[in-house]
C-alpha cells in the first residue's frame, strides 16, 4: 500500500537528493527523460548503472553499495526480478524512501523494506507524482 498524497507530496518537497538504479544513457528511455525532468526541477541526482561513469552530466556508480552520497530518494527503474536484491542493498545503506517506478512492485520486497522503516511508494511515476501534487 502507498502513502497517502499528502506524505508522497511531503517527501518530494523535502528530499532533494535522488539516487537512480537503472539510470539510461538512452535518451529515449523513460529512465533518462524521468531522470532530466527532475534534474530540471532542482533535485540532486546520482545514477547507479554499471560500465557508465556518468549521465546527464551527473555521477554513476556502478552499485547502490559504491555511491559515496548519502541517498534521499532511492529511485528504480529495474525488472521486478531485481527488486528484492536492490532492497537488501538499500537495507544495508540505511535508505529511507523506496520508490519503484511506474510498472515496478514486489509485495514481499517491499514489505521488508517497510518493515524496515523505509516509506515505499511503488508503481508510481516520480515525475507524474510531481506533476500532480507539486505543479
Amino acid at each position: 500500500m502507498n502513502p497517502s498524497d499528502a506524505t508522497i507530496s511531503n517527501v518530494l518537497r523535502q528530499e532533494k537528493h535522488i539516487t537512480v538504479v537503472g539510470l539510461s544513457p538512452r535518451p529515449e528511455r523513460p529512465s533518462h527523460s524521468v531522470t532530466a525532468y527532475m534534474i530540471r526541477q532542482g533535485y540532486a541526482v546520482v545514477g547507479v548503472r554499471p560500465g557508465v561513469t556518468e549521465i546527464l552530466e551527473r555521477p554513476c556508480y556502478p552499485s547502490l553499495l559504491e555511491v559515496p552520497e548519502p541517498i534521499g530518494i532511492l529511485n528504480v527503474f529495474r525488472a521486478t526480478r531485481f527488486i528484492p536484491d536492490i532492497v537488501e542493498q538499500a537495507l544495508q545503506r540505511g535508505v529511507r524512501i523506496l520508490w519503484l517506478q511506474e510498472g515496478i512492485t514486489h509485495g514481499p520486497a517491499e514489505q521488508r523494506a517497510r518493515d524496515a522503516g523505509m516509506q515505499v511508494v511503488s508503481n508510481k511515476c516520480i515525475l507524474k507524482e510531481y506533476n500532480r501534487l507539486l505543479r
